[in-house]
């Protein structure tokens, strides 16, 4: 009951969004993020705990409809033509997202090596370009395809280099420590 409450409010803040269009500036993913920390802040470790665990099993059909929908909104046309030039795109942006996430975890009580590792591990995989690659051609303007083809070329190729990446690092730059409590 709590899942379906929880998505209910979510969907009618997103409404919110478009229905305030041109009166007030509203952002209905904002909203969502906001009331999902306080939910996490408010409620007890058990409920957070739960409501998490099911809304993870909710989104394992909800990323294969996600990727599924941008699977069938893609003209490989677009992709190919897009060539090397959408190639160097992407890894210009890894270069300065990289650098972000260097900046970001300074003066943090990480290490060099766990900084490392989260370097790696926030570079993008497929989520959020599935997610924002398809807005434009949504949107209906002339771009949207040509967007829609280099975040998918995005995917192609960040997805598994991550995969690796992390997958190659996590033994070697972090460390596991054993809780006290425990």
């Amino acid at each position: 009951m709590k899942v379906i409450v929880v998505l209910g409010v979510s969907f009618l803040l997103i409404s919110v969004e478009g229905w305030l269009t041109g009166i007030v500036a509203v952002s209905g993913l904002l909203a969502v993020v906001s009331m999902a920390c306080v939910l996490k802040i408010k409620s007890t470790a058990f409920v957070s705990k739960r409501l998490s665990e099911k809304f993870g099993k909710l989104w394992l059909a909800a990323e294969v409809i996600l990727f599924v929908l941008v699977g069938a909104a893609v003209d490989i046309r677009y992709t190919v033509d897009a060539g090397i030039p959408a190639v160097l795109l992407i890894f210009g942006a890894l270069i300065f997202r990289s650098v972000g996430v260097a900046l970001c975890t300074m003066g943090t009580d990480l290490n060099t090596n766990e900084r490392l590792f989260c370097v790696i591990a926030y570079l993008p995989k497929a989520t959020v370009q599935a997610a924002i690659g398809s807005v434009p051609l949504a949107a209906g303007l002339g771009c949207g395809k040509i967007v829609l083809s280099v975040a998918v070329m995005g995917i192609i190729i960040t997805a598994p280099l991550v995969a690796f990446g992390i997958d190659a690092s996590y033994k070697r730059f972090l460390a596991r420590e054993i809780s006290e409590d425990k």
